[in-house]
C-alpha cells in the first residue's frame, strides 16, 4: 500500500512539472520567441503617452513574456494598437476650506486599443478594442500618474496573453 502512495505522488510531481514546462515561454504558442512592440497610433493631444506606453510595453513584455525583441518584418508577434483616450484632470479630491490644508487629488485615464497577432499565420493572440485604466495622483504630478496608469495598462495585457493559454 506504502509503495502505491510514493508511485501516486510520483506520478503527481511529473504531471506537475510536465505542466509547469508546457506554461515555459510567458504563456504564447511555443513557435512565439520573439515581439515587436510598435509605436501605438495617438489620438489623443498628449505628445508624451506613445513613448512612454511604448519603453513599458516593450520591457515588461520582453522581460515578463520571456521572448526577446525582433524588428516587426522578423518578429514572431505583433503589438500593436491605438491610444484612444487620454484624461489627466479629473478632479477626485479637494477642499471647499482654504484654511483647510488638504492636497488635491486629480485622476487620470487611459484608454487603448491593443491587438497582438502571431506573423506567421495571422492569428489574433489577444485583443481588447478598449482596455482602460486610471490613476490617482497629487496636483502638478501629472507624470506620476500617467506613469502608474500605463504600468496598470500593461500589466493587464500580460495577464491577458497569460489567461489566453
Amino acid at each position: 500500500m506504502r509503495r502505491f502512495g510514493v508511485l501516486i505522488a510520483s506520478l503527481a510531481l511529473l504531471s506537475l512539472s510536465g505542466c509547469l514546462y508546457s506554461f515555459a515561454g510567458g504563456g504564447l504558442p511555443p513557435h512565439i520567441h520573439s515581439i515587436a512592440v510598435v509605436t501605438f497610433d495617438n489620438q489623443t493631444p498628449s505628445p508624451d503617452v506613445p513613448k512612454e506606453l511604448y519603453d513599458e510595453m516593450h520591457t515588461q513584455m520582453t522581460r515578463r513574456l520571456g521572448v526577446r525583441d525582433a524588428p516587426q518584418e522578423r518578429a514572431d508577434a505583433l503589438v500593436h494598437g491605438v491610444i484612444q483616450s487620454y484624461d489627466a484632470d479629473v478632479p477626485v479630491g479637494f477642499s471647499a476650506n482654504p484654511q483647510q490644508a488638504l492636497t488635491a487629488r486629480r485622476r487620470l485615464q487611459l484608454t487603448i486599443e491593443i491587438e497582438i497577432i502571431d506573423q506567421s499565420n495571422g492569428h489574433v493572440l489577444f485583443v481588447n478594442k478598449a482596455m482602460r485604466e486610471e490613476a490617482d495622483y497629487a496636483e502638478r504630478a501629472e507624470q506620476d500618474g500617467r506613469k502608474q496608469a500605463i504600468a496598470k495598462i500593461v500589466q493587464k495585457v500580460i495577464e491577458g496573453v497569460q489567461s489566453n493559454w
